[in-house]
């Protein structure tokens, strides 16, 4: 071969392995390989054989077909096998949405198609779509018009607040900030990513346009004088909870927490307890001899009828809880979860023990949701981060499972647009909200809940009923 050795025939032939059935067959007897015939019986009946087919087997196997019983049709499934053709509605989010959504009915849309083409003008002959008007007037295009929070009716007239289930507050206050400030701007930076959203959610089940009404009153003016300011904020609070509406405040950083409870607790006939979701305990009296975004909940409980009993804490760790807070915490018997608390008992627990802490013997519920209490990862746009918070999808089923049982009011604080410019922070505190509201409707708390003759939804775990 003009290498200085020679090749047996043996070794001299090719393998190829895209050879034909009969080449390998001859190969085999060509190397001496052991090999069997399908004639004299094949060892391995249940492995692939490259040679002697049988002739009424496509695969190519030495055996015949075997008949296999057929399961494609509608309702034929194997013996336990463990995802059923149908779904049960009962037991399945998804096919039990899909039958909740030709329940929600579509006045709310009807509506608004109609107010846009009264007050938009409709739109030009060549455009074949009636429904679209030639000024942007509603929550159509996403990318147009005027941001209110979800596009919802800004309503310059605040005494009209009555007319509607729940009312958006700007709380543009950031002078209660302790490091970086710019939460000022968290009001302008959530409603203008807010027109990302429809008001339809699947999973839940519900269309906000269609269960409620929701307004947005604009922002509070807020002076920059820290007392000035906190009762500016409880003034305006105090008007919509008067009307027996349901406030939102997009804040603003946390130190609104307290002018916001104590626009509430007046209209509250017994005690108010707080659920608040924080990387921070925010409860030492003050800071930087102020009443700053650490000490809302030092103020808040001092409210006759809001006692410290009635507030936990979940989410709490890291290395931003001021000692003060802590003693504060301790001494007035408040509840306080940490992260790993959380992670070890699970979100579903960590709700129980909320809401038996919040309602013992309370008559109402404020919700107070810190972005910062999610991981610093997800919310960079936020004024105090800090690593090792909730996961986005841990923090949205909390707040649902806790809203579930009724709120009076609810606020979301730190969000910092200047820190985020993809706007992920705001974000969250528009998902918050979101969610929040869908809750409360899908447990007749807020609004109208369109009837229904599916089963309970199965997106959540009932809550335990305590015994009396």
């Amino acid at each position: 071969m003009g290498f200085g050795h020679s090749h047996s025939k043996k070794n001299m032939v090719r393998r190829v392995r895209s050879a034909s059935k009969k080449a390998q067959h001859g190969l085999a007897h060509l190397e001496e390989k052991e090999h069997h015939h399908a004639e004299s019986g094949q060892p391995y009946p249940h492995l692939p054989s490259s040679h002697h087919p049988h002739a009424g087997h496509p695969a190519g196997y030495p055996w015949k077909p075997v008949a296999h019983p057929d399961y494609g049709g509608a309702g034929q499934v194997p013996p336990g096998h463990p995802h059923p053709e149908v779904f049960d509605p009962a037991i399945r989010q998804g096919a039990w949405a899909k039958q909740r959504e030709k329940e929600l009915g579509a006045k709310g849309w009807k509506d608004e198609v109609d107010r846009c083409l009264a007050y938009g003008l409709e739109a030009a002959p060549s455009v074949k779509d009636r429904t679209i008007s030639t000024f942007a007037r509603g929550e159509l295009p996403h990318f147009a018009g005027i941001n209110t929070f979800i596009k919802s009716h800004y309503l310059e007239d605040v005494n009209k607040v009555s007319q509607y289930d729940a009312a958006i507050i700007g709380v543009p206050f950031d002078i209660g900030a302790t490091y970086r400030s710019g939460t000022r701007f968290g009001p302008q930076g959530i409603r203008r990513i807010s027109a990302l959203y429809g008001t339809y959610n699947y999973e839940m089940g519900v269309d906000l346009r269609e269960s409620m009404k929701l307004c947005d009153l604009g922002d509070v003016f807020t002076i920059a004088n820290i007392e000035k300011g906190f009762d500016q904020i409880s003034r305006a609070v105090a008007h919509v909870r008067s009307n027996n509406v349901f406030p939102i405040m997009l804040g603003g950083d946390h130190s609104i927490g307290y002018p916001d409870v104590r626009g509430i607790a007046p209209y509250i006939d017994g005690p108010v307890g707080i659920i608040h979701i924080d990387r921070h305990v925010d409860t030492q009296e003050t800071d930087m001899d102020e009443r700053m975004h650490t000490t809302p909940w030092f103020h808040a409980t001092n409210i006759p009828n809001a006692p410290p009993v009635n507030l936990v804490q979940l989410g709490i760790g890291g290395w931003q809880a001021p000692r003060p807070g802590v003693k504060v915490g301790r001494e007035r018997g408040t509840t306080v979860l940490t992260i790993d608390d959380i992670c070890e008992i699970g979100v579903e627990r960590a709700a129980e023990i909320a809401l038996d802490v919040a309602w013992k013997g309370a008559k109402a519920v404020y919700l107070s949701f810190d972005v910062d209490s999610l991981d610093s990862g997800f919310v960079p746009g936020t004024g105090w981060p800090e690593p090792g918070g909730f996961l986005p999808r841990e923090v949205l089923k909390l707040l649902r499972l806790v809203a579930r049982e009724g709120l009076c009011g609810m606020e979301v604080v730190e969000v910092a647009p200047s820190y985020d410019p993809s706007d992920m922070t705001a974000l969250v505190g528009v998902r918050a909200i979101m969610d929040v509201m869908a809750a409360l409707v899908n447990e007749n708390k807020l609004g109208g809940k369109p009837p229904t003759k599916l089963p309970p939804p199965p997106y959540e775990t009932p809550r335990k009923k305590k015994k009396k």
